[in-house]
């Protein structure tokens, strides 16, 4: 990186850690590509995260561990990056290999195409043993801290617990791994599948004063971002809900076209509107 690009990478990285340390929630919403960062970045959102479904969808293919690449995954951050002025972060899922050392270097390369902050899960990508054990776990967590905090700029690594999502629905264990990797210093805790107001208030308790991660995109999810804000939660990422949504209107589009409907177009945004957007 050249020195100009590190010293605004620098820029977006000390904002990205003062939106974590505020008082008050913020919604990181998560674009898919350079298109849907522009919309988005007109919008008034301060921060963004990428999403690894997102990404499998646009590519035609199914979310999951090693169907998008670790250069995939990072061509298309770089894109999403060059498309805005704000910080971003990425789903970096399990970190692209099991052991340590490959975590901390997918930290670096992160690093290396201009994002400031990224995430690290504990799941394994392999339905017959979907969780990595305690111990190694925590090992990966350990040296992706140590690997941002060997960057010249401030990298929020966010610890992600895996089991709700997984078919593991035990609470405590998910809050032990979460404790585990906050003492191990990761910025952010993320357990994706808290449901309800008093899993989320144990987690935030549990971890605190690291801040939590609450993903929304799953139908009758009913908890208000004013309640999550006083339940404590610090950031709402949205995973592939924006494109998942986006992707319904096309399906739906297309079904109507084919019905020899046309009506579509009327929710459609105007081309001068894209247009416009685009050609900032």
């Amino acid at each position: 990186m050249s020195s100009a690009i590190n010293n605004i990478q620098n820029q977006k990285a000390e904002v990205f850690k003062v939106l974590h340390e505020r008082d008050g929630l913020f919604i990181i919403p998560n674009p898919w590509d350079a298109g849907s960062a522009k919309i988005l970045t007109g919008l008034g959102f301060e921060a963004f995260t990428t999403t690894s479904a997102g990404l499998a969808y646009a590519l035609g293919r199914p979310d999951g561990h090693a169907l998008v690449s670790l250069n995939e995954t990072l061509d298309n951050a770089r894109a999403i990056i060059n498309a805005t002025h704000l910080p971003v972060a990425a789903d970096l899922e399990n970190g692209f290999g099991d052991t340590p050392e490959i975590c901390a270097e997918t930290i670096l390369a992160a690093a290396g195409v201009g994002l400031v902050g990224g995430s690290i899960e504990d799941a394994t990508g392999n339905d017959q043993d979907p969780i990595y054990n305690f111990d190694l776990s925590v090992a990966r967590v350990k040296a992706a801290v140590e690997a941002a905090q060997s960057l010249p700029i401030h990298f929020t690594l966010t610890a992600r617990a895996e089991n709700l999502i997984h078919g593991k629905i035990d609470l405590q264990d998910t809050i032990r791994r979460l404790v585990a990797y906050a003492d191990a210093g990761a910025d952010v805790l993320f357990a994706p599948g808290l449901k309800t107001r008093e899993q989320i208030s144990e987690v935030v308790k549990a971890v605190a004063p690291k801040p939590v991660n609450i993903v929304l995109g799953a139908a009758g999810f009913d908890i208000s971002f004013n309640e999550l804000g006083d339940l404590g939660v610090k950031r709402v990422s949205l995973g592939s809900a924006l494109a998942r949504a986006a992707l319904g209107a096309f399906q739906r589009a297309a079904i109507e076209i084919a019905q020899g409907g046309y009506s579509f177009v009327d929710n459609a945004m105007p081309y001068s509107d894209l247009n416009r957007i685009f050609g900032k």
